[in-house]
């Protein structure tokens, strides 16, 4: 299992009418929390692009259980618990600091895809081997993100 948390503060522009965070910028969060377990692997998305490869979203889902609101301080957690094969699925909790229950939870699914053919691919070599040797050390770090 790898495991990451970054932190984010609620913006303005995050939030709704009701002045509660927009149920789309969990997806938004999800990506903070995703972009930084991967660079805390030491191998950041912009890496991956330039190497050819892209980890486009195939499949998203959101459960929401209480609202975020302007200016709280949030957690969001990415974990890992399986080494993908021809996906790699990273699942996610959002808490409010220093509260042990979410506000909301989901996961989201990536394809592997070569950025000369357009095509699926499997993952490269270089980042199986990034990932089994973060499986085989406890990872479980938090970055200011």
């Amino acid at each position: 299992m790898i495991k990451h948390t970054a932190q984010i503060r609620v913006r303005y522009a995050d939030t709704d009418q009701m002045k509660v965070v927009y149920h789309g910028k969990y997806l938004e969060y999800f990506e903070v929390g995703r972009a930084a377990l991967i660079r805390s692997l030491g191998l950041p998305y912009s890496e991956l692009e330039t190497r050819g490869i892209l980890l486009p979203v195939i499949e998203a889902f959101a459960r929401y259980r209480k609202p975020a609101r302007y200016d709280d301080l949030l957690s969001i957690e990415a974990l890992v618990s399986e080494l993908p094969k021809a996906t790699l699925k990273i699942q996610y909790q959002v808490f409010r600091s220093h509260e042990e229950e979410p506000l909301a939870e989901g996961y989201t699914i990536h394809s592997f895809l070569n950025v000369i053919t357009g095509k699926p691919t499997r993952p490269p070599l270089y980042f199986m081997q990034i990932m089994e040797k973060a499986f085989t050390v406890p990872v479980d770090s938090v970055g200011q993100d």
